[in-house]
């Protein structure tokens, strides 16, 4: 019997040692400073955040890292725990938001435009139809001396080429911001296509990011593709003038795109600005998401980690950054946007208490 209480006292110290053992290694997770802030998804906004994170890393101290997967990688990414934010420029439905671990917040950080790039002999300024959108983008017209596309161009030499069709092969909230837009438009896109991150394309070939879409485009004479306007920018790769709601022919720009997000964006700042009623607006234009949890504490993440994680998503909408957004190409959030955006950053929590 001895021998019995002598064991069992053995084990309860051996738990007990351990319980303790375990405390001050959560204690200690919980106090652990913060050294990096990683964040994954979206390559449309991609430019924009290499700019900032690496300013805000020379200036704070604090390592920031970014990888551009795709939006539907940042969402997987974000779902599995595996980085501090997310990125996407399709915001979760209510369906995604229900299949999270955890409630999700969406921030908005910048707008941009998604644009019918080409590759042509000479380098013709070109003007879409929504009509024209459908019927290039759906494999209805298969060359660019087609009747059609002369129609909405007089003057314009068009060579008889076959058109190549150029779009995402990995799951893209560039393709989920063109996809919604063409729905909108065509009602044979609509049901035979549909909108989301991933298509199944009747015609043409698949590039992996907005850097192999531009790449592809650019290689290939003949060839039309979807890509955020850095890329065409960069490259030096002509876009369409798409005709918008009101019958006007738009060139993207941070004008044309600022327009766009005139209209009022709802407390959980998830809006699609796609087909824009603004007269002046360029038709397939989106504001882009960081996306992260509402509450912070979870996989032994630290009260700093999350603290600095907040305070990074704060500047990225505060002035400083915003500037910088024109002059890569993006627009800067409108004045309304930034309020609905530090609302949002308002309700992230700690262990249920707020971080702000």
């Amino acid at each position: 019997m001895k021998k019995f209480q002598l064991l069992f006292a053995a084990i309860i110290a051996v738990a007990l040692m351990a319980s303790c053992g375990n405390a001050g290694k959560d204690k200690t997770a919980s106090n652990k400073k913060a050294k990096t802030i990683t964040g994954a998804g979206a390559t449309f906004p991609q430019p924009f955040y290499n700019k900032i994170f690496k300013s805000y890393t020379k200036e704070k101290g604090l390592l920031v890292t970014y990888g551009g997967i795709g939006s539907g990688g940042g969402i997987r990414s974000l779902k599995d725990k595996i980085v501090d934010f997310g990125a996407s420029d399709a915001f979760l439905n209510d369906k995604k938001l229900a299949d999270m671990p955890a409630e999700v917040l969406h921030v908005p950080t910048c707008l941009g435009a998604v644009v019918a790039a080409y590759n042509l002999p000479g380098k013709p300024e070109l003007k879409f139809t929504p009509e024209l959108m459908e019927g290039v983008f759906m494999g209805k017209i298969k060359k660019w001396n087609d009747a059609k596309i002369a129609a909405v161009n007089p003057g314009v030499k068009l060579p008889d080429m076959e058109i190549t069709v150029v779009y995402r092969s990995d799951g893209s909230g560039t393709t989920f911001i063109f996809s919604d837009y063409m729905s909108k438009v065509s009602a044979d896109w609509k049901e035979k296509i549909g909108a989301g991150k991933a298509l199944k394309w009747p015609v043409g070939i698949g590039a992996k990011g907005n850097p192999g879409v531009a790449g592809t485009i650019s290689q290939t004479e003949g060839a039309i593709g979807y890509i955020g306007s850095e890329y065409a920018f960069a490259m030096g790769i002509p876009v369409a003038s798409i005709q918008n709601k009101a019958g006007n022919f738009i060139l993207p720009s941070v004008e044309s795109v600022s327009a766009s997000a005139k209209g009022e964006m709802p407390a959980d700042t998830r809006v699609s600005l796609t087909n824009t009623d603004a007269a002046d607006g360029y038709p397939i234009s989106s504001f882009t998401w960081l996306i992260l949890y509402k509450e912070q504490n979870y996989n032994d993440r630290s009260a700093d980690q999350a603290a600095q994680t907040i305070k990074l998503i704060e500047w990225v909408v505060s002035p400083e950054a915003q500037k910088e957004t024109t002059k890569v190409h993006y627009a800067p959030l409108p004045d309304a946007a930034v309020a609905k955006a530090k609302a949002v950053l308002g309700k992230v929590t700690y262990n249920g208490k707020a971080l702000k």
